[in-house]
């Protein structure tokens, strides 16, 4: 069961489904490693082993206003780094840790977020591992680095998830009351599950429900995700794209796409199996047709710049948006408005946005909209596409446009595709469909 609202959330479910696109940023001493966020299970690494990376970590290149006004380049209303990943690393002033940016590289990076995202108008996302493989007290389990040795399966009565929620409750204390107000804490993630001799993680483990309690105590307005295992503000299928608007018990739920540009989230060196450009704005436009929203990640490298294959990313997204934003911002789902073929439709007002996947030869035929629009032109120059209504008895003879069903609305279009990565028709509905 979802739960109950109040008037400070929302106001945050409007913010949220109005600015529909965000930017993720994954970076932690991980980065160092260069090869995916997960190194330290992937490679069964001692906590000794993996601490030297915080020696070695130095974000001199990591410049927060500069991936702020990335993002806002980009379209995207809101942003989220990790304040802590699953190895542990907090990149916050701690007081119930020393393993951290500040205690290690004099800087506290997630201050330095909340100033940049605040001062370029974005709203402010925090992540937040629910893990912790460096933490003394967490306990084994088919996640954790250690799972292979000798007596992994063994009672380890020092291990005690009493003491870590203890201290998981209090870090996320810490960022919801040192930094202002936080927009969205993206919390990562519950396995409540058995395997290979051990059980998983979930809502009795974190303490879930004190947990979001607190959380909406100390930030009345805070949207928090579903990853701790009860219900939250939205879900977040992550790495794939629903085939439709997303339900639970038959009705929609808010949710968002996390989606990476190359499959990992942390800088991953020699990963170049890089999303096309135009794959990525398909994926946004798929989103917003189905009420979602996309959030996008980045992986600065290990001295926190943002690599080159994320910028140029970033600046194709965002000359795209720089013409196309009418369709994604503020927009949603056409419900009641069928979509040809090779097409998908988002509406905001009375605006109906027809994406084009692929590109029409000479003619796009539109189903029911006859009589109900009042204008039709290409979105990334504004110029007017001619509209036509065959009579439904009319047969497509020689050069004569017919055979249409009843109800179609026509839509000439020029030979030549628009240098678009998917470009856009912007029909003005009448006043009768607003």
């Amino acid at each position: 069961m979802p739960r109950p609202v109040t008037p400070e959330q929302a106001a945050a479910h409007a913010w949220f489904d109005h600015d529909r696109f965000g930017l993720f940023v994954h970076y932690g001493i991980y980065s160092v490693a260069a090869r995916h966020e997960w190194v330290m299970t992937r490679e069964r690494r001692t906590v000794e082993d993996y601490e030297k990376y915080a020696e070695f970590f130095d974000p001199d290149l990591f410049d927060a206003r500069e991936i702020a006004r990335a993002a806002k380049s980009a379209g995207m209303g809101y942003a989220v780094l990790t304040t802590k990943h699953h190895d542990g690393f907090c990149l916050w002033d701690s007081a119930l840790t020393d393993y951290t940016s500040q205690a290690h590289q004099g800087r506290d990076l997630v201050r330095e977020w909340v100033d940049a995202l605040r001062a370029e108008g974005l709203r402010v996302g925090l992540y937040h591992s629910l893990i912790d493989w460096h933490h003394p007290d967490f306990p084994y389990d088919f996640h954790h680095p250690r799972r292979d040795d000798p007596d992994a399966h063994d009672p380890h009565p020092e291990r005690t998830m009493e003491e870590y929620r203890r201290y998981l409750h209090g870090q996320v204390r810490e960022l919801l009351t040192g930094y202002g107000t936080i927009d969205y804490l993206f919390f990562d993630f519950s396995y409540p599950w058995k395997l290979e001799g051990f059980t998983g993680k979930g809502h009795d483990d974190w303490g879930s429900v004190e947990l979001l309690d607190m959380c909406t105590r100390l930030q009345p307005g805070i949207l928090v995700n579903d990853r701790l295992d009860i219900p939250g503000d939205l879900v977040t299928p992550e790495q794939y794209q629903p085939s439709a608007p997303m339900t639970l018990a038959g009705r929609r739920v808010r949710w968002e796409a996390c989606q990476t540009l190359n499959g990992s989230w942390g800088y991953d060196r020699d990963n170049t199996d890089y999303k096309s450009h135009d794959m990525l704005v398909r994926m946004l436009v798929d989103t917003v047709s189905k009420d979602g929203n996309l959030i996008l990640n980045i992986g600065p490298d290990a001295r926190g710049a943002i690599t080159a294959a994320d910028r140029d990313a970033l600046d194709a997204i965002g000359e795209w948006m720089r013409l196309h934003r009418a369709s994604i911002i503020g927009a949603g789902a056409a419900d009641g408005f069928t979509a040809p073929a090779g097409t998908v439709l988002t509406r905001r007002a009375d605006r109906l946005y027809v994406h084009l996947l692929h590109w029409p030869f000479g003619h796009l035929h539109l189903p029911d909209l006859a009589g109900r629009v009042r204008f039709a032109r290409l979105l990334n120059d504004g110029s007017e596409l001619p509209m036509s209504v065959l009579p439904p008895d009319k047969e497509a003879l020689s050069t004569d446009l017919g055979g249409q069903p009843e109800g179609t609305l026509t839509l000439t279009l020029p030979v030549r595709r628009p240098d678009a990565l998917v470009p856009v028709i912007e029909l003005y509905l009448d006043d009768a469909d607003e």
